[in-house]
């Protein structure tokens, strides 16, 4: 199906990073025998808009944007923290109330979180405005990650970051080996995960895996609070789901399912012990349905239920991670 993706950029915004996101959109474009992707730079009145360096992009004005967007980005550069515009704050809140999803490019996120539009969201930004955005407001649940999904919000650090964001959207829309080939048309040959930097590489956390199988868990991921289930999984890394089992199987020693609901009982261990998130808020931005069925699957992982954790009690064992 094909996208409408807006990029709207403020005065001074980072080339570098704006490039790095437009770019593998264009790319797969140029992949695809059909358009994927329009891509549609933004402004408040449309024209040019200066970049970090000396030069411009043509923008179009948000009031003249007739066709809806599947998801609009905020691409900021310099100081995010000292950016006012209540006209974009408006209409970005309009857009979020038609269902449209957002993003933030480098300090992007911060204007979407002073918008109040990060609210119960996880994100990132660049890590030069890191510490001031959670000074500001501690309640921002800001991650220091290349890049951060949930749900509707899409966030990176900027510089090349959006890079590797992009390689996860265009994944989960078009498969794994799709996406990989727009990577290698632009010699990225290491794409990093979103956990990067504050943990190794997924070859560094498991050793060596089977490409598929590194695919996945890249997919698992970066789809904590809308888990997919296993077609989706098995069609976007390009295996049945007899194959990817019997892969995941051989080099984890447990089935897909089970690994990816490991992953999101650790975020949700990790959201336990760091915010004051009620557990069903928990619940709902690690993939559980229901709060009880979350702590049923808790306890069974860790042997001990979430409120443990808050209580200050032992520390839950992983005695449960291969059943």
């Amino acid at each position: 199906m094909r996208k409408r993706i807006g990029f709207y950029l403020i005065d001074g915004y980072a080339l570098m990073s704006t490039a790095a996101a437009m770019e593998p959109l264009r790319a797969a474009n140029l992949f695809s025998p059909t358009r994927l992707y329009d891509i549609v730079p933004l402004s408040a009145n449309g024209g040019p808009v200066r970049s970090s360096l000396t030069g411009f992009l043509e923008t179009e004005a948000i009031a003249t944007q007739k066709q809806p967007f599947d998801l609009v980005f905020v691409v900021a550069g310099g100081d995010p923290l000292k950016h006012r515009d209540t006209q974009l704050d408006t209409w970005l809140r309009q857009v979020d109330a038609q269902g449209v999803s957002l993003g933030g490019i480098s300090g992007g996120a911060v204007i979407l979180a002073r918008a109040g539009l990060m609210n119960r969201r996880r994100f990132t930004v660049h890590w030069h405005h890191l510490d001031a955005l959670r000074a500001l407001d501690a309640t921002y649940l800001v991650e220091r990650r290349i890049f951060v999904i949930d749900r509707d919000r899409f966030t990176c650090a900027g510089g090349t970051a959006p890079l590797d964001m992009m390689f996860a959207l265009i994944s989960a829309d078009h498969g794994s080996s799709f996406a990989r080939k727009i990577a290698d048309w632009f010699i990225q040959t290491e794409i990093r995960q979103a956990t990067a930097p504050q943990q190794a590489s997924i070859e560094a956390r498991y050793g060596s895996l089977p490409t598929s199988v590194a695919d996945a868990i890249d997919l698992m991921e970066s789809h904590i609070a809308d888990p997919l289930d296993l077609q989706q999984v098995a069609d976007l890394v390009g295996l049945s789901q007899r194959q990817l089992q019997r892969q995941f199987t051989k080099a984890l020693g447990q089935s897909v399912m089970q690994h990816y609901r490991c992953v999101r009982l650790a975020l949700a261990r990790e959201l336990l012990s760091r915010t004051h998130l009620s557990h069903s808020e928990i619940a709902h931005m690690t993939g559980f349905n229901t709060q009880a069925t979350f702590s049923t699957t808790f306890t069974k992982i860790f042997g001990a239920p979430p409120k443990s954790i808050r209580q200050g009690g032992t520390k839950p064992s992983e005695k449960g991670k291969g059943e």
